[in-house]
């Protein structure tokens, strides 16, 4: 989903930071061999990610939805020494995909995969977080928040996409509607819980960057 006219979108894409090769290889194979690849993050939406995770320099990171390991690469470039990333795919296929360019890159030896239903395999990682992107089935962002925002650090940072959702939000609800309907609740709740703070950013569909109070 574009918000700005496309001759405004080039723009904004040609004078931002350019995508690293690996990742052009990624984006290329996502779309040679895998399902539903318009889920990839793409290069600028790719390249902001990097940049708040640098700005932020987080020790540890979680994500909640791998998919093909784009985003996650983005966001390993802003890690600490030492630091690592817990990202969790319910899809085991992509597992072997995923590893693949997790260890072309600097950041395999950081990155750990976990396999399964994010809802099951959370409250298991007795961790906490410095960032945390949200980016898997929006039915379950409300309980993806509930299960993580104790896990964040204070100062911490919750990535959250599609929050959006092709603009959907903004118009009439379809009560067969499942994911605009848990979006809408979704935003309610990063908007009015004291625990955080948020903005919406209109970033390709919708990314909401909050910080815990």
């Amino acid at each position: 989903m574009y918000f700005l006219p496309e001759k405004l979108d080039n723009y904004i894409v040609s004078h931002s930071e350019t995508e690293p090769e690996l990742l052009r290889q990624l984006t290329r194979e996502t779309y040679q061999k895998i399902l539903q690849p318009i889920m990839i993050s793409g290069p600028y939406q790719g390249r902001v990610l990097s940049m708040i995770s640098k700005l932020h320099r987080p020790k540890g990171i979680l994500e909640i939805g791998t998919f093909t390991g784009y985003s996650t690469l983005c966001l390993a470039e802003g890690l600490t020494p030492n630091g690592f990333i817990d990202t969790i795919d319910i899809n085991e296929e992509l597992r072997d995909f995923q590893r693949k360019y997790f260890d072309k890159s600097d950041y395999g030896g950081s990155i750990y995969q976990h396999t399964g239903s994010a809802t099951e395999i959370i409250p298991n990682l007795n961790k906490t977080y410095d960032l945390v992107f949200i980016d898997a089935d929006k039915p379950n962002y409300c309980n993806y928040f509930n299960l993580i925002i104790n896990k964040l650090n204070p100062g911490g940072i919750l990535l959250s996409d599609n929050v959006l959702w092709h603009g959907k939000v903004v118009e009439p609800l379809n009560d067969k509607d499942i994911s605009t309907k848990a979006l809408l609740e979704y935003n309610q709740i990063l908007k009015s819980d004291q625990r955080v703070e948020s903005i919406i950013l209109p970033v390709r569909d919708g990314l909401t960057i909050s910080r815990k109070r």
